[in-house]
């Protein structure tokens, strides 16, 4: 696996490992559940997950996915993942999703990780990040404010699920050639 480690050397971000696992667990929540991971996690999924993670990274694959670690890189607080392709995004877009474990919440984590992994996705060849915000979740979406997303709308997939969307050019984030 590439090994990619970002740090503004209050949060650190570098690939999901299968080490992870019980912290993830420990730290989802209802909001973890209803917000991203879709259900419930088992350690059975969860690893599956986390393995299917680590291919994507050996394999150049779409998925780059993060976590989050606080206390100089030892303590897992949460996931942050990008998408270089998938539903509702033009060429050149990525997605971006994160959530923090409860007892990291409010401490200004998720930003940074925000800020961090969109310099990476820019590094990458993203021309621009895209964050899609349930609209009951108003703190994931003052996140994507304070990372410097401007609220471009309302959107709906496919299955009719609807969420604010937000945009931050990064081609001003992209490192000089």
């Amino acid at each position: 696996m590439r090994e990619v480690r970002l740090s503004d050397g209050i949060v650190t971000l570098s690939p999901l490992r299968l080490d992870d696992v019980d912290a993830h667990l420990a730290g989802e929540d209802e909001l973890l559940v209803r917000w991203l991971n879709g259900g419930p996690g088992t350690r059975e999924g969860v690893e599956a997950y986390f393995r299917h993670c680590r291919d994507q990274w050996d394999t150049a694959g779409p998925l780059r996915a993060f976590g989050i670690r606080a206390d100089t890189g030892r303590t897992l607080a949460g996931t942050i993942d990008l998408r270089f392709a998938g539903e509702q995004l033009a060429p050149g877009q990525v997605n971006v999703a994160y959530g923090l474990y409860p007892s990291w919440r409010g401490r200004g984590l998720a930003t940074r990780a925000v800020l961090l992994v969109s310099q990476y996705a820019a590094s990458e060849g993203g021309e621009e990040a895209v964050i899609q915000v349930d609209p009951e979740n108003p703190g994931s979406g003052a996140v994507a404010r304070r990372a410097g997303f401007t609220h471009t709308g309302r959107t709906q997939t496919t299955d009719g699920t609807r969420f604010h969307r937000y945009i931050r050019d990064l081609r001003t984030d992209a490192p000089a050639t």
